[in-house]
């Protein structure tokens, strides 16, 4: 074996002897508990028949053929940036391939040397990846903890930006987005959402239910959670928009989405629009799973993301098992996707989940963790 193969072998080894080793697994055909797909968009018949009727009645390529800046831009994607930007009330919008690209791309390009980005210490590793490759002073501060925000803007320098999720995805807990703003303003700081978790699980997102996506600097939205499709738009000004098509290398270096990706979030948005019932199923999903669940480790979480702190790989992992052995797709988060100690299940609820559903998994979880 050549040296970069031992070093290969050796990381891997490192990996299950920890017990944080991680594979591919196929579909399971057990009762969804674990996806991201709150509305069930992403398993609807009525969004798949008609995407698939508007691609029939639509002449179109079947790949984008180059990146938007060469071959690639098509009028679909331009009608659909006004339209995603006019729904969510914003003055313009960029899309990008997927959630992680958009991140990437803001973070990487916007803040510059001698700049400063402070980040909640639970954010996303998209953002975290950005912020690193733009050379920026980065801070994190304590999750949610407004005081330890602004012990770190008192160090910042240069173009400071704040990001945080509105929904985290770990958690499933909501960032005090008002008074984040309040302190952003006082330091003359730029406020940057991220609302992967929040869109369709509070309506159209979390800024705008609170009325605040004209004073945020930018919202990141990504449509392969609740929208059950592909991709990702940043939200803002039109000069951050045109700053983005000539700085973000994640959108200016890749290929463009296909029009068949841009055909389901067109179709996607259409019934966001008009998915009241689904919300609502949603809402009271989440009620009932708070009545019945009783141990403890529960993280308080009012949004889809219900997360149980276990602790520990090996312990997380087989209380995992024991409960898909039983039908319920419920996976395991382990370290080092979450610090060492906060090992946890993770249980996303959904719209078309039952309440029988629920109730037997809320059930078979009272068993087996409690106190």
């Amino acid at each position: 074996m050549t040296k970069a193969d031992v070093y290969i072998q050796n990381k891997l080894k490192e990996r299950k002897t920890a017990g944080t080793y991680r594979s591919l697994k196929p579909e399971s055909g057990l009762i969804d508990f674990c996806s991201n797909d709150y509305l069930g968009f992403s398993r609807s018949t009525d969004i798949r028949d008609r995407i698939n009727q508007y691609l029939e009645q639509t002449s179109h390529l079947n790949g984008s053929t180059g990146s938007r800046l060469l071959s690639g831009n098509t009028a679909l994607c331009e009608e659909l940036e006004h339209n995603i930007t006019r729904f969510h009330d914003a003055k313009a919008g960029l899309i990008f391939n997927s959630g992680y690209d958009a991140n990437l791309g803001l973070f990487s390009c916007l803040p510059q040397r001698g700049d400063t980005i402070i980040t909640d210490e639970l954010i996303h590793a998209s953002i975290i990846d950005g912020a690193r490759l733009s050379h920026a002073n980065r801070y994190t501060f304590k999750h949610n903890d407004l005081n330890n925000l602004e012990d770190k803007l008192r160090c910042a320098t240069g173009n400071c930006y704040i990001a945080v999720e509105s929904v985290y995805s770990m958690d499933g807990d909501t960032a005090p987005l008002i008074e984040m703003l309040a302190l952003a303003e006082t330091y003359n700081a730029h406020l940057i959402v991220d609302e992967a978790h929040a869109l369709g699980v509070f309506n159209k997102g979390l800024v705008q239910t609170l009325d605040l996506q004209h004073k945020v600097f930018a919202s990141v939205v990504t449509f392969g959670k609740a929208l059950g499709v592909h991709g990702a738009i940043v939200l803002g000004s039109e000069p951050l928009k045109e700053y983005l098509v000539n700085f973000a290398r994640s959108f200016i270096y890749t290929t463009a989405a296909s029009f068949t990706q841009l055909a389901g979030i067109r179709i996607a948005y259409e019934f966001l629009a008009d998915s009241a019932n689904e919300q609502r199923f949603l809402k009271n999903n989440i009620t009932t799973f708070k009545l019945h669940i009783n141990i403890p480790g529960l993280v308080q979480s009012d949004s889809a993301i219900q997360s149980i702190i276990i602790g520990g790989n090996k312990q997380t992992a087989h209380t995992a098992t024991l409960i898909r052995n039983a039908g319920f797709d419920v996976r395991p988060i382990l370290s080092p996707t979450v610090a060492a100690g906060s090992e946890r299940l993770r249980i996303c609820l959904h719209s078309f989940n039952t309440a029988a559903e629920i109730a037997d998994l809320c059930n078979l979880l009272n068993k087996n963790l409690h106190a």
